[in-house]
């Protein structure tokens, strides 16, 4: 098969609609726009958004303010309670949350709040930590270690 050998399907293309041509075309005098008015006139129909004369929707809704930071980093929240299922001195990683369920993916970055109790000495190595839950971490024995990827 070479390049200059293909074609489309044999449907897939249809004539263009030639109008103006005569009323033996079917598209004659009026050329399918009907007799007068706005849309049948070049140039002719009403601008985006327009209602009618009725006040646009653009401009009946508040004016929005402010702006959306283009470079905010989602986070992937883990509470302390939700990591009570382990066992004393076990080490978790992203990977090890992901594969109890606890998070969904591995694309955002993990963060552990301190929302709930932890009992046992945990080895926590994600990307960031609440205040409250790096305190709680330490205070039960356990290392909150930061890390970057």
């Amino acid at each position: 098969m070479r390049q200059d050998q293909l074609s489309p399907a044999p449907v897939s293309k249809k004539d263009r609609v030639r109008v103006g041509r005569g009323s033996g075309s079917g598209h004659g005098d009026y050329s399918g726009r009907g007799i007068k008015g706005q849309k049948s006139r070049a140039g002719g129909g009403a601008r985006r958004g327009f209602e009618g004369g009725q006040l646009p929707l653009i401009r009946r809704l508040p004016s929005q303010r402010g702006f959306t930071n283009i470079f905010r980093q989602e986070y992937q929240w883990v509470n302390l309670g939700q990591l009570a299922g382990f066992g004393s001195g076990e080490e978790i990683t992203p990977q090890v949350l992901k594969e109890r369920r606890i998070i969904k993916s591995l694309r955002k970055p993990v963060k552990i709040l301190g929302e709930g109790e932890i009992g046992v000495p945990l080895v926590i190595r994600v990307h960031k930590f609440s205040q409250s839950a790096r305190s709680k971490i330490v205070a039960a024995g356990g290392q909150a270690e930061e890390i970057d990827e």
